[in-house]
């Protein structure tokens, strides 16, 4: 079973989410207001041991 959007904290479907298009730091985080070379949900859990607690999941189109 797929997850939704609605009830999954990847960034991919985080309204914060962007690609930078920067080849050292591709993805980025508009909440938190960094990039980094992984995604901005691994570099949280690194750095806290928790989920991001910035996720707002996108609206649909």
């Amino acid at each position: 079973m797929k997850p939704s959007p609605a009830t999954s904290l990847h960034c991919r479907f985080c309204r914060h989410y962007y690609i930078t298009h920067d080849v050292r730091f591709p993805y980025g985080c508009r909440a938190m207001d960094f990039k980094s070379k992984r995604l901005p949900l691994q570099e949280v859990r690194a750095a806290t041991g928790r989920d991001c607690q910035t996720f707002a999941p996108k609206t649909p189109r």
